[in-house]
């Protein structure tokens, strides 16, 4: 069996972008959610945000989606890092979170905005750890938050298998991305074993996709 790249754009959209099953079991274990705060319905929403005044500037991210709650969600996967990369999440985020409201509205209805960015590249490498989540904190008293905008960084390279092995899907997750490539041929039993993760796997099958699309 051959299979393309998770990572590679049009892959990753296909099966972030057009499963929402497979896209809540990505949030809820790689997001900051405590078991009460988990995803329990997706909503996909346009991936092109596109200003109301045409002086400004459009912009298009990977995925985006809201649950019920009104909650809205972002995921980008970066192949190449880039110096400006934290500038365009925290924009994106914010224009999503902007966007919420109408005229009128009471700002009590504004929901957070999560964005979650996969990126291939080491960008921290002074700091061991793989996953950095940046929110809005009180300088001196960090337990004093803000809600609303909550980044999440992810150094797919730095990820090894023990790194969380509290967290199962979490690891799942993190191995379909850094394991497998062009060149996998047998995917891991374990990836395979679990549900979620096959269909993500299977739908990276060469056989899936037209010639077109391979160009």
């Amino acid at each position: 069996m051959k299979y393309l790249n998770p990572k590679a754009d049009l892959t990753f959209k296909r099966v972030f972008g057009e499963h929402p099953d497979l896209v809540m079991s990505l949030l809820n274990a790689l997001l900051p959610l405590t078991a009460d705060q988990e995803i329990a319905d997706i909503e996909y929403l346009p991936s092109e945000m596109v200003p109301e005044n045409p002086l400004r500037k459009n912009s298009i991210v990977d995925v985006r989606c809201k649950d019920k709650q009104g909650r809205q969600f972002i995921v980008e996967m970066q192949m190449i890092w880039s110096p400006e990369f934290k500038q365009r999440v925290l924009f994106n985020a914010s224009k999503a979170y902007v966007r919420q409201m109408n005229v009128g509205e009471e700002y009590e209805l504004l929901q957070p905005v999560y964005s979650l960015n996969l990126v291939n590249e080491i960008f921290e490498p002074e700091l061991e750890g793989y996953y950095h989540h940046y929110q809005m904190i009180h300088v001196e008293n960090s337990d004093k938050v803000i809600d609303g905008l909550q980044l999440i960084f992810v150094e797919l390279p730095k990820f090894t298998p023990h790194s969380y092995s509290e967290k199962r899907m979490q690891v799942l997750w993190l191995r379909y991305l850094t394991e497998i490539n062009d060149e996998t041929r047998e995917v891991p039993e374990e990836l395979m074993a679990n549900p979620e993760v096959k269909k993500a796997v299977d739908a990276l099958e060469v056989s899936a996709f037209t010639d077109a699309q391979l160009a």
